[in-house]
């Protein structure tokens, strides 16, 4: 077939069809490179000329939304232009960017059933593109199997065929001529119950993308599964093979029924997947070990040692007053001042004055050790902020009896933030890891010396090199598994954990350009690594910068995984 569309468009074979109408692979005739397209043709489903004014208007406006949405995001198919054609039947037509691929439904025909980590990698690249679409109010309406290419290049999902454009050419106008309504758009099955009355909403996308999962996970069409009596929901777990179950209740609640019961939003699956999906600390418990049994608390008590006018400065530790302690001291010192008085009277009458005075220095010296023995041992005391630990470190130098006590100090090691926190104080405003503020970076040497690597343990250059190589090619889930736990759990570089890591990597780098890589130092168990880079930020601003990364040998999986950088 050698046919010109507009005059421009050569088709070169017949893609697909449909009761809309026809998809066509064609060429650009004006373009140097006879840039391939996919031509999408479509056609009212009424001809008369009323219908035809109307889905014209409809067809610009949904046009202009596909050219937004294939602008914002690498994993849409570009518009490049729209036209109509009286000349045959009033037909519509769109001109979109190629993607070479392959559709999941026949990746699934291809290579059969797709395992857990294979599936949960498309849902994580895709999910934040379809968040992406959600935010400029547009529902796809059309979520398949069918509708989704994995592209050729890099791997990723390509989201394709938005259903508002089929719903536009399938407007109709009430016999009364005052009022329009429109074909409902969606795949049987693979349909929300709202969107079949002709409500979708947001979670009518949700409910696709999670039976279309289901779908590569056991082969099944939502028609071939069986439907649970008592709860109304579809019976599919059975038919797939080493499904974990925080997994499978990702998806149980993306195929609720009702879509109240469903994820509110594609962030909130996203988030779903990555909880459910990695078996790492929850970081809410970061703050726990300031507890009311921290060995912390003791050494907060003593400030209202400073109460007295007699104190002696180095044993005053600065703390909000009225806290529980006071009536203890105090109580201690009413029973201090009567010993003293007793026995100053017993020894001269004469000599009262001065025996009161040298009395009562006694026997502050004597109960000071008296009153901070036991306070070791007890904990039921209110915790403080973490801010009031540095304060104690201020006042360590201490006489010789107070160091007995500081052994217990360290115990809260587990707090990686306050580890990891004072590393990159410049990195703050990064959602992600590894890329410096451009206004504050400031290049260094590159060591001249490169240690070779240690053993036969894999290289930790081509660590780093296999690192970014993985962020380009799209395949986040996999990079992030690159990190430690703690690393992951880092809440300045990652505050809602993977979210923080994809919105950084798949929303605003394009890619990254590694220049230069050397090892500064490498053992059995860590290795130091030096990198310059060039970051190509979606924006078109290109970042040049230096890291240095820690890396940490992990035995059981055989790699090097990122600790920390800096």
């Amino acid at each position: 077939m050698q046919k010109l569309l507009n005059n421009r468009y050569r088709i070169l074979h017949t893609l697909g069809n449909g009761g809309f109408g026809e998809t066509f692979l064609a060429e650009d005739t004006q373009m140097p490179s006879l840039r391939r397209c996919v031509i999408k043709q479509l056609k009212p489903i009424k001809d008369n000329l009323q219908i035809y004014q109307l889905v014209q208007q409809r067809f610009q406006r949904e046009a202009a939304i596909l050219e937004d949405l294939g602008e914002g995001s690498t994993q849409i198919p570009r518009l490049y232009a729209y036209f109509s054609d009286f000349s045959e039947s009033s037909q519509f037509y769109l001109v979109q960017e190629y993607v070479e691929g392959q559709t999941l439904a026949s990746k699934l025909q291809e290579q059969g059933l797709m395992s857990e980590s294979t599936v949960k990698e498309i849902l994580t690249s895709i999910l934040p593109v379809l968040e992406y679409v959600h935010s400029k109010g547009i529902v796809h309406r059309d979520i398949k199997p069918d509708n989704i290419l994995i592209r050729h290049a890099d791997g990723k999902p390509v989201l394709i065929d938005f259903g508002a454009v089929k719903e536009t050419v399938g407007t109709l106008i009430s016999p009364s001529l005052n009022s329009t309504q429109s074909i409902v758009i969606g795949t049987p099955g693979f349909m929300a119950s709202e969107q079949s009355v002709g409500r979708p909403m947001f979670a009518s996308d949700i409910y696709s993308l999670g039976l279309t999962a289901i779908y590569l996970l056991t082969g099944k069409t939502p028609q071939q599964l069986t439907t649970d009596p008592a709860t109304g929901t579809l019976v599919w777990r059975q038919y797939a093979l080493n499904v974990t179950p925080s997994f499978a209740t990702v998806l149980d609640q993306a195929i609720q029924f009702h879509a109240r019961d469903r994820f509110a939003s594609a962030r909130e699956m996203l988030q779903a997947l990555y909880l459910g999906a990695t078996p790492v600390t929850p970081t809410v418990p970061i703050v726990r070990p300031i507890s009311p049994t921290s060995p912390i608390v003791p050494y907060d008590r003593p400030p209202v040692l400073t109460v007295p006018p007699p104190a002696t400065p180095q044993h005053s530790i600065p703390v909000s007053p009225g806290s529980a302690p006071l009536p203890f001291y105090h109580s201690g010192r009413q029973n201090s001042e009567q010993k003293g008085f007793v026995l100053g009277s017993i020894i001269v009458g004469g000599l009262i004055g001065a025996s009161v005075i040298i009395g009562f220095a006694l026997n502050r010296q004597q109960t000071q050790p008296e009153v901070a023995q036991p306070l070791v041992q007890n904990t039921p005391i209110p915790s403080f902020p973490l801010a009031s630990e540095p304060k104690v470190a201020a006042v360590s130098p201490t006489p010789p009896q107070k160091p007995s006590t500081i052994p217990s100090f360290p115990e809260p090691t587990t707090i990686p933030v306050e580890t990891l926190e004072p590393v990159l104080p410049e990195l703050t405003p990064v959602p992600s890891t590894h890329l410096p503020n451009p206004t504050e970076t400031q290049s260094s040497p590159l060591p001249l010396a490169t240690p070779m690597p240690t053993n036969n343990q894999p290289s930790p250059v081509e660590a780093v090199q296999n690192y970014y190589l993985t962020i380009n090619q799209g395949q986040y889930r996999t990079a992030w598994e690159q990190l430690s736990p703690s690393y992951q759990n880092n809440q300045r570089f990652h505050p809602k954990g993977y979210l923080s890591y994809i919105d950084w990597w798949g929303g605003k780098v394009q890619s990254v350009e590694v220049e230069q890589v050397s090892i500064v130092e490498a053992s059995t168990e860590t290795a130091t690594v030096y990198a310059q880079l060039k970051y190509l930020m979606k924006t078109g601003q290109v970042v040049p910068t230096s890291v240095r990364f820690l890396l940490l040998w992990d035995a059981d999986n055989s790699r090097w995984v990122v600790a920390d950088v800096s």
